[in-house]
């Protein structure tokens, strides 16, 4: 299998995937097709080569009943040769090493699936699951947004936040497999379409209130700051209302990418949205005002 595009991100620096809405996930184990008869056969005899396998008789017994003596099948399926494939079970490495149990669920031994036909068990690869697989893998760019006052605002004073549409737009990445007369693609796309502000203290006003700043028409989201606004609310911001003091409050900015997906054979459909997002540090100083 494999992926391509939006791996690595786009625009702006990736820091890695979003998180899915809810409790969905993508599959953490997938059956997918890997071997010709002969290419089975060979790394059968690697898995179970003798002085590896001493201390597991039993075991090396039955699975050459099983693959070779006809038990169901007969010398790796070599009379077949051309007319399927074998299928394995494959598992998502990082959710392995997590210790999470849903990346052990696909346990179905090695089997055999004749050309045209669809095997019988979950989770077999099909345009949707690459398609899944694909989300899985796909990197968006950091949230940093641009703040107006940049280096630090004042108490009281709203400060503008806005991200450009041309650092922060869709991101995709296509998910391929051509095994044995199986050639399936997918490819999963994540548009930007919401930023969710959260300043980092009780005592600020966001700007709206929800402190979701919706998508603009052009794809960027909110305003960037020019002379002359300095009276106005802007459409996508915060307001704080106490100053940081010595330190500074951690800004998070959350962005949400809707995301939909198109397969071979003109499958397609939206799969759960995603969120991402990044802290920084926003100064906050008091306004300095002289009695007389």
């Amino acid at each position: 299998m494999v992926f391509t595009g939006s791996t690595g991100g786009g625009g702006r620096e990736s820091s890695g995937g979003f998180t899915p809405a809810g409790d969905w996930t993508p599959p953490a184990c997938w059956y997918e097709p890997k071997w010709t008869p002969a290419e089975f056969a060979e790394e059968f005899r690697k898995n179970w080569d003798i002085p590896h396998a001493s201390g597991v008789g039993e075991a090396y017994r039955l699975s050459q009943d099983h693959y070779i003596n006809g038990e169901p099948y007969e010398d790796f399926n070599k009379e077949k040769t051309g007319k399927g494939i074998w299928w394995e079970s494959v598992r998502d490495e990082d959710r392995a090493e997590a210790g999470d149990p849903a990346a052990f669920a696909c346990d179905a031994r090695t089997f055999w699936v004749d050309n045209g036909e669809a095997p019988e068990v979950e989770n077999a690869v099909t345009p949707e699951i690459l398609a899944q697989l694909a989300y899985a893998r796909i990197k968006v760019p950091d949230t940093s947004v641009t703040l107006a006052p940049g280096d630090a605002t004042k108490v009281n004073l709203p400060t503008w936040a806005w991200l450009d549409n041309a650092e922060f737009d869709e991101v995709s990445v296509t998910a391929s497999l051509d095994v044995g007369g199986v050639n399936i693609q997918a490819t999963t796309t994540a548009t930007p379409v919401a930023l969710k502000l959260e300043p980092g203290t009780p005592d600020a006003e966001t700007y709206p209130a929800s402190g979701e700043c919706t998508i603009n028409a052009d794809g960027s989201i909110g305003e960037p700051y020019a002379k002359g606004k300095a009276d106005r609310t802007p459409p996508c911001g915060i307001k704080y209302l106490r100053s940081s003091g010595n330190g500074a409050f951690d800004l998070r900015a959350t962005v949400t990418w809707e995301v939909a997906w198109t397969g071979s054979g003109g499958a397609g459909g939206d799969l759960p949205d995603g969120t991402f997002g990044n802290d920084q540090e926003v100064v906050v100083q008091e306004i300095q005002s002289i009695n007389r």
